[in-house]
């Protein structure tokens, strides 16, 4: 799909953008009406041919451009591509084990072998802290290093001495003298020694900050979760990437990681499509704080705390025809200025507590606003107090069109659709409620009784 085709929905004027293909650029003369058809490759100019082959290397135990089955290997192929503008790492069927994370650069493309290709995050490693660490530090010294190698991903937990706030710093080891090792870059955060710091070696499998036009796709990464502390999806995940634009994730199973499966945070024209996330002890797909125009299609979410959980200020997107299910918390989670989604041809089945929720937030000024939810199936809840979609707090101006709402187990104290009192501008059309010991409670005429 071309970055500047578009979809566009009936409500409310609601466009989506979709993501570039890797290599794709801007459509040049668009501002001058002169369209450039065939541009060619300019030092310095960002619009240039979208070019049918790129650089390829291949990664795997044997007979590969790179032969290994670690990150490292897999690091140098992606470094190796980037130089020369971007292109693909192939990688070979194999079982990889990571003890740190592959930092993605620009214009490169991750393709696994599918079920063939397994990605597994190394057992954690945990040691203990000897001496304070000043936040201009770039070092630190450990009682015992506990079998952390130079190379290994790190996460300092430690709160601020005086508000209590919780520091989450991650680094790579990369320098070593006995106990005492070099980080990649300065702590910029303090860790003393009287908060009782924490160091560990989590990180996600693969991450980026701050690139664009990146492609993963085809592969199988395992978080390994039983041997694994948690690291929640603000800071990693099987995939974690944050500041970036125009993602592609498509055709990747992410399983057991303790914490999300699939997290983008501050992401924009992200695509993620037929991927299987889940047995997360955290989010199955997290579309992070200030993502922009995110589609979410065909994807499958299963067994995790959540399936689908729209952060803060995601707008602009859409979910549509993905399967989620068994999920223990909630299906779908809606809430902090999450405004102008779609989410609409999904089929929800068997949520713990409720299949599609809109948080209740911090006032009026905070609440998920003007969002469709459209054609959805929510099929059974195990919970006896269970809701198909609960609408909490000042949420209003949300549209609730032609939905199936049903449970085959006995009512319970089980709603279909739940509407708080604070909540305003709600619109039930069309929908198909049964099974429920109530198929709606408007908790807004028990407010104005």
């Amino acid at each position: 799909m071309k970055r500047r085709n578009f979809v566009t929905t009936a409500f409310g004027g609601l466009v989506i953008g979709s993501t570039a293909a890797l290599g794709t650029t801007p459509t040049a003369g668009e501002e001058t009406g002169v369209p450039e058809t065939n541009p060619r490759a300019t030092s310095g100019d960002p619009v240039e041919p979208t070019w049918q082959e790129r650089l390829t290397l291949t990664v795997g135990p044997e007979k590969a451009d790179l032969v290994g089955t670690n990150e490292k290997a897999i690091q140098a192929a992606v470094d190796s591509v980037a130089r020369f503008g971007g292109g693909t790492v192939k990688i070979l069927p194999g079982t990889y084990r990571f003890r740190n994370a592959v930092y993605l650069q620009r214009n490169v493309r991750i393709l696994g072998s599918g079920q063939e290709s397994v990605i597994i995050k190394e057992p954690a490693i945990e040691a203990k802290l000897a001496d304070d660490a000043d936040w201009y530090d770039q070092e630190l010294t450990f009682v015992d290093p506990n079998g952390l190698q130079l190379g290994d991903g790190i996460c300092i937990r430690a709160r601020e001495p005086d508000s209590g706030a919780m520091n989450v710093i991650k680094r790579t080891l990369v320098a070593r003298n006995g106990n005492r090792f070099k980080l990649d870059r300065a702590l910029r955060a303090d860790a003393f020694l009287k908060v009782k710091p924490t160091v560990e070696s989590l990180f996600a499998l693969f991450s980026g900050e701050n690139i664009s036009d990146v492609i993963i796709e085809n592969i199988t990464l395992d978080g390994n979760k039983a041997n694994n502390g948690n690291l929640d999806g603000n800071y990693a995940g099987c995939v974690w990437m944050q500041d970036c634009i125009r993602l592609t994730m498509r055709k990747v199973t992410a399983r057991n990681y303790n914490g999300d499966g699939l997290s983008w945070q501050i992401c924009h024209d992200v695509l993620v499509e037929d991927c299987y996330s889940h047995d997360h002890t955290g989010l199955g797909l997290h579309p992070g704080s200030g993502s922009q125009r995110s589609i979410i299609r065909r994807n499958r979410m299963a067994g995790n705390e959540q399936g689908l959980f729209f952060c803060w200020g995601v707008r602009w997107g859409l979910a549509e025809k993905n399967y989620i299910e068994g999920n223990k918390l909630y299906g779908i989670s809606i809430g902090h200025h999450d405004t102008d989604n779609v989410v609409r041809d999904n089929e929800i089945r068997t949520s713990g507590k409720v299949g599609i929720l809109f948080r209740d937030e911090d006032g009026p000024a905070f609440a998920g606003n003007r969002n469709r939810i459209e054609k959805n199936c929510i099929l059974g809840l195990t919970e006896p107090s269970g809701i198909g979609i609960d609408i909490q707090g000042a949420t209003k101006s949300i549209a609730i069109v032609e939905n199936e709402i049903r449970e085959a187990q006995a009512p319970g104290q089980r709603v279909g659709i739940r509407i708080g009192p604070e909540a305003d501008e709600i619109t039930l059309t069309g929908n198909r409620i049964q099974g429920f010991s109530e198929t709606v409670v408007d908790l807004r005429k028990t407010a104005l009784s």
